[in-house]
This record gives structure tokens, C-alpha cells and sequence, in this order.
């Protein structure tokens, strides 16, 4: 799954980069979505990315591609691959990682992913 998300002022810092946070949270928000996708009758909390470092900064204007693929399923877990590009720019990856998911039941309980 690929999505775009276009870097506003909102975004920024005090010095016009953007905000780590800010990015961390889409690309936890578009493989969660990509998950809830793959998995439509799961619900998954985020355990854990395995990686966070930054290859590239990013300014305001920028349209970022955000592309989500799934490299393992377990029994109660589901981990994505995510690469962060510049739609325009930069040929290498701003930001990659892998962010995995538990599937949970109504109390929070890992819950067998329904395949």
C-alpha cells in the first residue's frame, strides 16, 4: 500500500524542518491502515518499530510517499516494511523501518490473527 502525505507549516519545527514525531505518526497510521486492510476483521494495537533514524530532512512543500508492505505474519502479530520517500526529489529513502502489529480482542488480550 502507498500513500502521500503533503508536509504543511503545522508540521514544522522552529526551524523549518519537520517534526520526527509528526512523521513517526504517519507511518504508524499508514500501517496500521494497511494492516486493518490485509486484515479487515483484526484489531491491532502497535508494538514496536524496529528502527528509527532519519536519512534526509524534510521541508515544507514536501510530498512524501509512504509505502507499506508486509514481510511477516505470526499467529497474533503482523510486521510491514515501510520506506518514506520525496516524491520529487531525493532517490534514496528519507525514513525506513518496520513497524509491527498484535491483534487484540475487546480487552486488550492478543487475539489469534483471522486470516
Amino acid at each position: 500500500m502507498e500513500t502521500q502525505r503533503l508536509v504543511l507549516p503545522g508540521d514544522l519545527n522552529q526551524w523549518g524542518f519537520l517534526f520526527g514525531g509528526r512523521l513517526l505518526a504517519w507511518i504508524d497510521e499508514a500501517s496500521w491502515i494497511a494492516a486493518s486492510l490485509d486484515f479487515p476483521d483484526c484489531r491491532f494495537v502497535t508494538v514496536g518499530m524496529d528502527t528509527v533514524e532519519f536519512h534526509h530532512s524534510v521541508r515544507q512543500g514536501t510530498i512524501l510517499a509512504i509505502r507499506c508492505e508486509k514481510v511477516r505474519i505470526g499467529t497474533t502479530s503482523v510486521t510491514y516494511s515501510v520506506e518514506v520517500q520525496d516524491r520529487k526529489a531525493n532517490p534514496g529513502p528519507i525514513f525506513s523501518t518496520r513497524v509491527t502489529f498484535v491483534s487484540v480482542d475487546e480487552d486488550g488480550k492478543k487475539k489469534p490473527i483471522a486470516v
